[in-house]
């Protein structure tokens, strides 16, 4: 049973969080503000709130798990996350406040962005992509803290945990919008990388014994950069490195932004956050926690470690001593909360801003209790969602594919090309999101051990060359 302190701390945590969404309530002017924050926000909130979206969550116990099956050379799946995030500030982010400047009007949501670029219909099919994969990712950090929750507070079954933690993002995203969202990001970072870094590291290798104590129990495939297959290299590249390119999530931080300037600030410090602070935290902590099951420090229920994912909040659960548990355990569950926050948003912009037609009856009042209602609802969907999953990791990179497969393609053709194709943006979107999606449920066994995101970007970049080629020759012919 865990200790009155470590309980009172997270109560306080979550009310906190709370506190802030009803601070910010009735302080939205307008959609933009609500969705984007007026595009006031500065390069350092909206960095940090970048990076703990990004990572989250997700990435936080994933890391565990990968730096518990993999060691040191787990780091390189956010080292994917460094390379997206300066590729988008060089080459991204100039060009979506070029097309903004030239539009004449702000962008809320990444389907308008389409919208600008090519038409209604590839819009239409962005905004169902970004909701059904940020649902999915929404569903993927739900879950990661009821893991979480659940390690270190057994009592509480996983399906309650799984309720509370939900109810408590979508409350606050709700009621206090994008302005809640990344101040609250801003503290949850600084609370995750100050209790893993400062509380979890140092504590747990004084109690492995220091370097004598956690050497012997790891081989040297654990301590190597080099233990990675280039299939998995691929895999991981070609699922993160794109998402900086098609997240609405980022797009909606780039909106945040004032200008050019701002946005690069906050995407270079961004991506150092991610690698190597980050990377190599989760994964020696993943690293830890194997040593003191081997050890013996950590018991196991039922003796036997079926979810390697478990193993970094066991850790910390039978590690920590009484009061820094409770702090350690906060600072897991605001990387949870603070990527659950920015995909709500994000499907909530798209139902709002591109499913729902525009009328001009609407007041901006009606149109943000909508947003707050839209969110709501797909906060519940979410909640119900991950109640039917299992894995972390392999859910938050089932939406990462989709919505790479889908979306990336009609984005670079967009910053390569100088003339729009509209029907290859919606064919290849059709396509390559629905080749993913397809291989995934099908459970698909495909060659070399590469994921389904490798054959629907193929598909999807095939299907947008074939079909832009075809538009060109009737449009010779015509003419």
């Amino acid at each position: 049973m865990p200790h009155w302190i470590d309980i009172l701390i997270f109560i306080i945590y979550f009310l906190a969080m709370l506190a802030v969404g009803f601070y910010f309530a009735n302080k939205h002017t307008d959609e933009r503000d609500y969705y984007t924050g007026s595009g006031k926000l500065s390069a350092s909130h909206v960095g940090l709130s970048v990076v703990a979206t990004d990572v989250g969550g997700g990435f936080s116990i994933g890391l565990g798990g990968v730096g518990f099956t993999m060691g040191l050379s787990g780091s390189w799946l956010l080292f994917t996350g460094l390379i997206g995030a300066w590729l988008s500030a060089v080459f991204l982010i100039p060009r979506v406040f070029d097309w903004q400047q030239k539009r004449g009007r702000h962008f809320l949501t990444l389907p308008q962005v389409f919208g600008y670029l090519y038409d209604k219909k590839v819009a239409l099919v962005a905004a169902v992509i970004c909701i059904i994969g940020y649902t999915g990712f929404t569903s993927s950090q739900f879950l990661a803290g009821a893991k979480l929750s659940t390690a270190a507070f057994p009592a509480i079954d996983s399906q309650t945990m799984l309720w509370i933690m939900g109810a408590i993002a979508v409350f606050y995203t709700m009621l206090g919008g994008m302005k809640a969202v990344i101040y609250t990001d801003t503290v949850q970072w600084i609370i995750l990388l100050g209790g893993l870094m400062l509380v979890a590291i140092p504590m747990s290798y004084y109690k492995l014994g220091g370097m004598q104590g956690i050497l012997p129990y790891l081989s040297e495939d654990m301590l190597s950069l080099k233990n990675i297959s280039w299939q998995q290299i691929v895999n991981w590249s070609v699922t993160i490195i794109p998402i900086w390119f098609v997240g609405m999530t980022l797009y909606q931080r780039i909106f945040a932004c004032k200008d050019v300037k701002t946005a690069k600030k906050a995407w270079y410090f961004a991506g150092v956050l991610e690698w190597p602070l980050m990377a190599f935290t989760g994964v020696i902590l993943g690293m830890m926690a194997k040593v003191a099951i081997e050890q013996n420090l950590v018991a196991v229920p039922g003796g036997t470690l079926n979810d390697v994912e478990l193993g970094l909040p066991l850790l910390i659960k039978n590690i920590l001593p009484i009061g820094l548990t409770g702090v350690v355990m906060a600072a897991y569950l605001s990387a949870v909360l603070s990527t659950a926050d920015s995909c709500l948003m994000a499907a909530s912009g798209n139902i709002v801003g591109d499913l729902i037609p525009k009328s001009k009856k609407k007041t901006q009042k009606s149109i943000i209790r909508l947003s707050k209602l839209s969110t709501l609802l797909l906060g519940i969907l979410a909640i119900l969602l991950a109640s039917t999953m299992q894995n972390v990791l392999s859910l938050m990179l089932y939406a990462y594919a989709f919505m790479v497969s889908g979306l990336l393609v009609p984005v670079v053709a967009a910053l390569i090309l100088k003339k729009p194709y509209p029907l290859a943006a919606l064919v290849s979107m059709l396509i390559g999101g629905g080749v993913s999606i397809g291989l995934i449920i099908a459970k698909t066994k495909l060659p070399y051990g590469l994921d389904a995101n490798v054959f629907g970007l193929t598909a999807a970049l095939l299907s947008f060359t074939l079909t832009a080629l075809c538009c060109e020759k009737l449009l010779n012919k015509t003419n």
